[in-house]
């Protein structure tokens, strides 16, 4: 396990869960870092944002392990980031009914002691059930589409227009734990 202080450059209560699951209780720093659309690949974005959260609280540490995480949802080659209110969460809902897309999830680990940085992705199919006009509102309406990625989030009420996926988990969540270990493990840090 890890020993040393670990920082997570994020607000996403869904990471520190999922961190804390495995014994890990991090500082937690939210990040006010732009997130880049377009013109990339979904991994090469997935990527780039991770890194500039993980970079953006690095030198406020000298001694500690950071991680910064990113999510993206593509649909039909569109990326669908968080929605900026009810009527794009209710698009995108849309957009996913029926279908099948994919999540990115990236990692940034860096070292601030030894000044080294690993960074990946995985990605995970998702198969979404046809939706009703009538589910789509009643999910808007808990408010949970607002801070997802796609506009709906696998571990909540969204799981319920999940019909399977093929991947890992936890990168639709949004922290794939075999990710951060094989990350942990290029660092040579034991999880």
């Amino acid at each position: 396990m890890l020993t040393r202080q670990v920082v997570l450059a994020s607000a996403s209560a869904r990471r520190l869960q999922i961190l804390q699951t495995i014994g890990i209780d991090p500082i937690v720093v939210a990040t006010r870092t732009p997130e880049k659309e377009g013109g990339a690949s979904p991994q090469d974005l997935v990527l780039a944002n991770a890194k500039a959260k993980a970079d953006a609280v690095s030198d406020r540490f000298i001694d500690s392990i950071i991680i910064g995480a990113d999510t993206l949802v593509v649909s039909d080659g569109k990326i669908l980031g968080k929605p900026a209110d009810m009527d794009q969460a209710r698009q995108m809902l849309q957009t996913l009914s029926g279908k099948e897309h994919e999540v990115y999830t990236a990692i940034c680990m860096i070292d601030t002691k030894e000044k080294k940085t690993a960074l990946g992705f995985r990605k995970t199919k998702v198969y979404f059930s046809v939706l009703s006009d009538q589910e789509i509102d009643n999910y808007i309406a808990t408010g949970e589409p607002l801070d997802k990625a796609g506009a709906y989030g696998i571990q909540g009420a969204g799981g319920l227009f999940v019909e399977h996926i093929e991947g890992d988990y936890g990168t639709v969540v949004g922290l794939s734990l075999p990710l951060l270990k094989s990350l942990a493990n290029k660092l040579g840090w034991n999880l």
